[in-house]
């Protein structure tokens, strides 16, 4: 039976003699026992790496290490006398428990006004503490250091992946290395998605629609859906303030009771709608075809179209009982055959409107501009009293 003493490597002290037997893993496996460390590698003391057992003989002095470089205990725990100030030495750093070997040099030259440039550029004046093996112990993460000590070295910021570039980041930061945060700042900017402003298609809005629950109000606010088929869908209650709805078929849609104050609905196609109780203040719907639509609420809660651009809208034959079109602008508008009654169009813009087969009984048009407006085959007679303001 062979005996041989291990040593942790770059150590002198704190031996362990063990029997050499079977396998060069099973000798692995009793050094990482005996030693507390994940052992990999064996080292004669003159360095060389030891890749059979019969190679070792009785009474050996054996070096264990967990993969990192050989080091050599009469030289590297306790530097020559005489180079207490060369930036050449060799030192290992032991980081959240994973070992680094580089020379001073490197934590010195690159970024000279670093943490560890002032750690490390003249021995023992910061009282570094070192483990049992003599290396320099730094509590901070390992994976996050390793970037940090290559840039260093070469000058190149090279990241693995599944590093976190926040991570190396902040430890840029603790260690003060000023030209490495820039390099990360560009990077994880360039490393962000871009931002999406694509319309929302008939497809994804529809599985929204299906994960809402009934009672619950869908919020829109300030989507885009330009371009997109929402006809036929069931729509009420839903927030679509400030919404981008322009160019959107809404054909035979239920808007009941929805929002669209400030949104953009030019150029969409309404047709059949049904838009009772429906918020559309400064709502914008230039160009938008509204015929036959249905803004009248049985239960007398009248839809809100206060302000809004209803420049060369079509609304021929909508039912618009008790409506509010105080101040709107309905120039060059087409109102055919609509029904007006009690509606408010104080203030409206009315110019070039064709309002021929109108009802406007008791609508209220005090103040309303009706230069060019067509009023033929009216069906009550306009009292001028709904006029003059």
């Amino acid at each position: 039976m062979r005996r041989v003493t291990l040593f942790l490597n770059g150590s002198p002290k704190n031996g362990k003699v063990v029997a050499v037997y079977g396998t060069l893993s099973d000798l692995l496996s009793v050094a990482s026992n005996k030693l507390g460390i994940k052992a990999t590698s064996v080292y004669n003391g003159k360095g060389g790496l030891i890749d059979d057992i019969a190679l070792i003989r009785d009474d050996d002095v054996l070096f264990v290490c967990e993969g990192e470089p050989f080091i050599d205990p009469q030289t590297d725990s306790k530097p020559p006398e005489g180079l207490s100030g060369s930036h050449t030495d060799w030192l290992t750093l032991n980081v959240g428990g994973r070992y680094f070997t580089t020379t001073r040099s490197t934590l010195v030259n690159k970024e000279p006004d670093s943490m560890l440039a002032h750690m490390f550029k003249d021995k023992g004046v910061w009282g570094n503490k070192q483990d049992h093996r003599g290396a320099f112990l730094i509590d901070r993460s390992p994976e996050y250091f390793e970037p940090i000590l290559n840039y260093l070295r070469h000058g190149q910021l090279i990241v693995n992946d599944g590093i976190n570039l926040l991570g190396v980041l902040e430890e840029a930061r603790f260690f003060g290395i000023d030209s490495l945060i820039e390099h990360l700042e560009v990077a994880i900017k360039n490393s962000q998605p871009p931002e999406d402003h694509s319309p929302i298609s008939r497809k994804e809005f529809v599985r929204f629609l299906l994960a809402t629950p009934t009672k619950s109000e869908l919020r829109c606010q300030g989507l885009n859906f330009s371009g997109a088929d929402l006809s036929r869908l069931d729509l009420r209650y839903i927030n679509f303030k400030m919404a981008n709805l322009s160019r959107c078929n809404l054909a035979h849609a239920n808007l009941c009771c929805a929002n669209l104050e400030r949104a953009d609905l030019s150029g969409s196609v309404l047709d059949c709608a049904n838009l009772q109780g429906v918020k559309m203040l400064c709502s914008n719907a230039e160009g938008a075809s509204l015929k036959l639509c249905n803004f009248e609420d049985p239960s007398g809660l009248k839809a809100n179209l206060e302000g809004a651009n209803l420049k060369g809208v079509d609304m021929e034959g909508s039912q618009m009982t008790g409506i509010n079109l105080r101040v709107a602008t309905l120039k060059n508008a087409k109102l055919k055959n609509c029904n007006l009654r009690g509606a408010t169009l104080a203030g409206t813009d009315l110019e070039n409107c064709d309002l021929s087969g109108c009802d406007l009984q008791e609508a209220n048009l005090r103040g309303s501009n009706v230069k060019g407006a067509i009023f033929e085959e009216m069906l009550t007679p306009l009292h001028m009293s709904q006029s003059v303001r």
